[in-house]
């Protein structure tokens, strides 16, 4: 173990000049705008609301419903007024599970972050290794396109989600619901709109990463033996008496 740790170390050898080339570049951009995207979504918390005023009463009931990541809305409740003689409440839950398509999301995030900077190791510290052989390149190239591809999943699929959640959450839609605002007499309407704008950055993030993660396909393709030129063969020299090929 202690051998590998000292090979490793010794072929280490910090150079920057990739960073002013488009593969590091790139690179750094997708390290920035993963975290961009996963940061925007992980950690959200908002607020919906709508008013109840009873029949016969001119008090106003203020109803909120709190909602966070992963946004399972089913375990979100609310107290909404029976508008009765009990002055009771009655426990209301909020509508739909979209936490597949924003876990999804936040996974790729993460995952496209963690290969970001590993790669990044690699351009800066063991350049020499990683063109030494076309395996490097082409593995890069593999893992590369697999992400922009991931991308542009999910990202749609938060995308939809984002979608629903909005209408899910939308106070219109909740005074809708409610069956005490359908009764003669109460009036209901609708509050505060939960504030989205951190969302709908998430998925602008998302769909930008899918550009950068694409086009940085082919940067690393230029790095791959399929772009690059073969090596010509030693020429001969006549007066060493040298020959191209061995004679038979």
């Amino acid at each position: 173990m202690e051998g590998i740790t000292q090979k490793v170390m010794t072929a280490f050898s910090l150079d920057l000049g990739p960073l002013k080339e488009p593969l590091g570049f790139m690179r750094v951009l997708e390290t920035i705008f993963s975290i961009f995207a996963f940061a925007t979504t992980c950690g959200y918390s908002g607020l919906t609301s709508f008013v109840v005023q009873c029949k016969d009463h001119t008090e106003q009931h203020e109803v909120n419903a709190t909602f966070v990541y992963p946004f399972r809305l089913m375990t979100s409740q609310y107290h909404v007024p029976r508008c009765d003689s009990s002055n009771d409440t009655t426990t209301g839950y909020l509508t739909g599970n979209y936490s597949s398509s924003a876990e999804f999301f936040v996974c790729i995030g993460v995952f496209a972050f963690l290969y970001s900077v590993a790669s990044l190791v690699i351009y800066l510290g063991y350049q020499q290794l990683y063109r030494e052989t076309s395996r490097g390149p082409f593995v890069d190239l593999i893992v590369t396109g697999l992400f922009a591809f991931l991308w542009l999943v999910c990202s749609s699929a938060w995308g939809k989600g984002l979608t629903d959640v909005k209408m899910a959450t939308s106070p219109s839609n909740l005074v809708s619901l409610m069956a005490v605002c359908g009764e003669g007499g109460n009036k209901c309407t609708a509050g505060a709109t939960p504030h989205m704008g951190r969302l709908n950055a998430s998925v602008t993030f998302g769909f930008l990463n899918l550009i950068l993660w694409a086009g940085n396909c082919w940067f690393v393709f230029k790095e791959t033996s399929f772009h690059k030129p073969a090596a010509a063969p030693p020429a001969a020299n006549p007066e060493a008496g040298e020959q191209p090929f061995p004679a038979r």
